[in-house]
């Protein structure tokens, strides 16, 4: 023995995204006298933006275990079952952190087996919702059922972790567990190139750019977007001195290229596909829009803030953690498409309100969701 605490951190995928981010910020910045973290993940969905990259860059090296998949697969998930397990017994951590739904399914019951086996009360597990799949992704039946596993295995769980105030009480009264085994800690992101980025002071007669950053798929609900992107054109194929991205891939790609063109709106949006470099992503933005159906804490609205620029998102999940409204940006009530586009060009015609909330925005997010913060927070949760 060492004298370290192994740490075996699990999550589905490292696709774009919050998770990904989070778990190899984790796994390679926890104290190193103290800690010894084993990363595993599984594989890539088709279209996904891959985050391998990131990992490499942090100098970590997951263990891949290409069975482990977002879509259910019987077959698959119980032979991912069976080499979580296997690597538990070779590993023998002392703490098992899972995240993400498939993750914290897999990773969990093979966490109950491998306690009950090896380890006996010694093993501490731990799981962090990132969102949740209860709403606006399944049906009601199988809604239901996720909801069912996740109540059992939260009785199996050490602790709970949940990355926003307003999730933890969606989770609270989901029932999923109570209140004083549920604790938050908020995403932690590498937020330097962001914040060096200069706050943009432009004048009300320049060229705006708007921009929506995310996957290409249900949830984040971009025909929101593009049918707001309608409503600010009036009509006309185009409108002088607006401009749209869509900055993201996803499987909805093509469906949504060819809803553009059903809008007319094809010629003012542009759709750019995954741009790895935020630097490149919102030094070129003025605004940035979200209009998710479903949210735990949005990684680009952080991003977008940490950059000075104002964001226009709807109120869901930890949307209003991250956006105080009126302040850095708007909060608008899921499908209001009206009240959406007043909001953006609003702040298309006001270049001081832009630069005053972006000035704002920065400011509320630089120490809430930087990564030593969440290096902190972890650290703690392990040792306490």
């Amino acid at each position: 023995m060492n004298g370290k605490k192994k740490i075996m951190r699990i999550i589905t995928r490292l696709n774009i995204g919050g998770p990904a981010i989070h778990a190899v910020l984790l796994a390679s910045g926890l104290e190193r006298e103290r800690f010894e973290t084993v990363l595993v993940s599984g594989s890539i969905g088709h279209g996904e933006g891959d985050m391998a990259y990131f990992a490499r860059n942090n100098g970590v090296k997951p263990v891949i275990i290409p069975e482990m998949k977002r879509e259910i697969d019987p077959l698959g998930d119980i032979a991912a079952f069976f080499k979580i397990l296997r690597l538990m017994f070779v590993e023998r951590p002392m703490v098992i952190h899972t995240h993400t739904a498939k993750a914290g399914t897999l990773g969990r019951l093979a966490s109950i087996v491998f306690k009950v086996v090896a380890f006996g009360r010694g093993v501490r597990i731990y799981h962090t919702f990132h969102g949740h799949v209860f709403h606006s992704y399944f049906g009601t039946f199988s809604t239901r059922f996720y909801i069912a596993v996740e109540r059992f295995l939260a009785f199996f769980t050490t602790g709970i972790i949940a990355i926003s105030r307003k999730q933890r009480d969606e989770l609270v009264k989901l029932g999923i567990a109570p209140r004083g085994r549920i604790g938050i800690i908020p995403l932690g992101l590498d937020l330097e190139m962001c914040l060096d980025l200069g706050i943009r002071k432009g004048s009300d007669s320049d060229i705006v750019t708007v921009g929506i950053v995310g996957r290409l798929v249900p949830v984040k609900n971009h025909r929101m977007f593009l049918n707001v992107v309608k409503r600010i054109s009036g009509g006309s194929a185009v409108r002088p001195g607006i401009r749209f991205r869509v900055i993201g891939d996803g499987p909805m790609r093509e469906e949504l290229e060819g809803y553009a063109g059903e809008l007319g709106v094809k010629d003012m949006v542009s759709f750019e596909g995954w741009l790895k470099d935020p630097v490149r992503i919102y030094g070129e933005l003025d605004i940035v829009a979200l209009t998710s159906l479903n949210e735990g804490t949005p990684v680009a609205v952080i991003e977008a803030l940490a950059s000075g620029r104002p964001c226009v998102a709807t109120d869901v999940g930890g949307v209003s953690d991250v956006i105080e409204n009126g302040r850095s940006g708007y909060l608008i009530p899921s499908f209001d498409e009206d009240a959406f586009a007043k909001a953006i060009l609003d702040l298309i015609s006001d270049a001081g309100k832009r630069e005053s909330f972006g000035s704002y925005g920065r400011h509320s997010v630089r120490s809430r969701f930087s990564h030593k913060r969440l290096i902190r927070d972890i650290e703690k949760l392990y040792t306490s």
